[in-house]
């Protein structure tokens, strides 16, 4: 299920600057969580696995099942929205799975999201969202409730955490413009990529053109990239959510959901 893949130079010098000693596998197959018993056959790679856990009542009773799944005991690694690669810190070392569906990408785009995950894993902030919110992921579930349906609502709270990590982490890829400097393109390529996406969406999810959801997505991946944001998700791209965390996403989310009622 898993092969070690080899890293370039500058990856290889960004896993010693942000996570020493994380591995990075190939994966055989594409997932969205991965089966408990293909993720336990890390243990014979790492040094121990740690499996997360949440109390149940952080999770709403309509909530998607795999969120639930989530806050179990249940090993598990990956979960809906997490894209081409994974990382996670419940084995030790931490781990980073690139899924087969990136194959026939750029090379230097895979490489950049390679960095990305090594840069997030060392953070030291959870890999869900879940336990960001912690009990507070009922409040931003309530708040967007008449608005979204369950799916939905996971769509956004996973798009607002990740504009919380693309706070953090985007004056690192900033600071590769010398040091990693094929990384430093290929995170200034992808930006670039998003601005024409990233005109008018506002006005796209006004007319029904586009799901919330997915313009969370769009906007909120644009964070990492210091974009231009549009609103509503331009109050996601401040320094006060960084320092604030979840009691900002929930504020955020009363506003919004009240806004659109």
């Amino acid at each position: 299920m898993f092969s070690e893949r080899a890293l370039s130079e500058q990856l290889l010098a960004v896993r010693d600057d942000h996570a020493p000693g994380a591995l990075v596998f190939d994966c055989e197959r594409d997932f969205e969580s991965l089966p408990p018993a293909q993720a336990e056959e890390l243990g014979l790679a790492v040094d121990a696995i740690d499996p997360v856990s949440a109390p149940a009542s952080w999770v709403p009773s309509t909530a998607p099942e795999l969120l639930t799944r989530f806050a179990s005991e249940e090993f598990t690694i990956g979960m809906p929205g997490d894209g081409g690669v994974v990382w996670t810190r419940q084995t030790d070392p931490p781990v980073i799975l690139v899924k087969p569906r990136l194959e026939g990408s750029p090379e230097a785009f895979v490489d950049f999201l390679i960095a990305e995950a090594l840069v997030e894993a060392g953070l030291g902030e959870p890999e869900h969202f879940l336990p960001f919110f912690a009990e507070q992921y009922s409040d931003f579930h309530e708040a967007a409730s008449d608005t979204l349906d369950p799916a939905g609502i996971y769509q956004v709270a996973s798009a607002c955490y990740d504009a919380y990590l693309g706070l953090q982490t985007r004056d690192s890829f900033a600071d590769w413009e010398e040091s990693h400097p094929d990384l430093f393109a290929a995170w200034l390529d992808a930006g670039e990529r998003l601005e024409p996406r990233l005109s008018g969406l506002s006005d796209a999810v006004a007319r029904g053109e586009t799901d919330f959801g997915d313009a969370a997505e769009l906007a909120c991946s644009a964070i990492k990239h210091a974009a231009d944001i549009p609103t509503p998700f331009d109050a996601l791209d401040a320094d006060a959510y960084r320092d604030h965390g979840s009691d900002y996403a929930v504020e955020w989310a009363e506003r919004t959901f009240d806004a659109l009622a």
